[in-house]
């Protein structure tokens, strides 16, 4: 695709840095030589995994999202730290989350969660080989979990009810769909 309608960069204001984002406002040249403001959120980059059980049951994380003001299922995910493999971070974050590990991550695909204002990339891979862990692993000191074991049927029940309200859920429930369904 190119960049056919590029924005070229005037200047850059920073206006926060936090321990996950940072904000910063781009003043930039249009491409038909005006000029605009963009608000742009800076992001390391997160991982998704989507979890099946041998008894082919999803994963899930139920966890209360501040910004929503409500909880709501979820596959396991977290951010990126520093200089870490995705691949990494994937199983770290579903064995402090869930309590399984996996010696098999297989990689789905990456995509750009809000490419409006941020630059979040989000890899996703599957593992349907899980071993629970002897002893579950500490989660981040403000993270507060509850894990589900849900049918494909029951977490499109979810979905409808507005339980299940995030892409990368949804987005997990369709490959998890179409999987069955290759497999006939």
């Amino acid at each position: 695709m190119g960049n056919k309608f590029e924005e070229k960069t005037i200047s850059t204001t920073q206006i926060f840095n936090g321990k996950i984002v940072q904000l910063q406002i781009d003043d930039v040249t249009l491409p038909d030589g005006n000029t605009s403001k963009r608000e742009i959120i800076k992001h390391p980059g997160a991982v998704a995994v989507i979890a099946v059980t041998d008894t082919n049951k999803l994963l899930m994380v139920e966890q209360y999202r501040k910004p929503l003001n409500k909880s709501i299922m979820e596959i396991p995910a977290g951010k990126l730290e520093p200089g870490e493999e995705p691949v990494i971070t994937a199983k770290r974050e579903l064995e402090e989350e869930t309590g399984y590990t996996t010696k098999t991550l297989e990689y789905v695909t990456s995509f750009y969660t809000t490419p409006g204002f941020s630059n979040e990339l989000l890899y996703v891979y599957f593992t349907d080989e899980l071993t629970r862990l002897e002893e579950k692993k500490q989660l981040d000191e403000d993270e507060f979990v509850a894990v589900h074991e849900i049918s494909l049927s029951e977490a499109e029940k979810l979905l409808t009810e507005q339980e299940i309200h995030d892409a990368k859920t949804a987005y997990a429930l369709l490959y998890v769909k179409e999987r069955i369904n290759e497999r006939g």
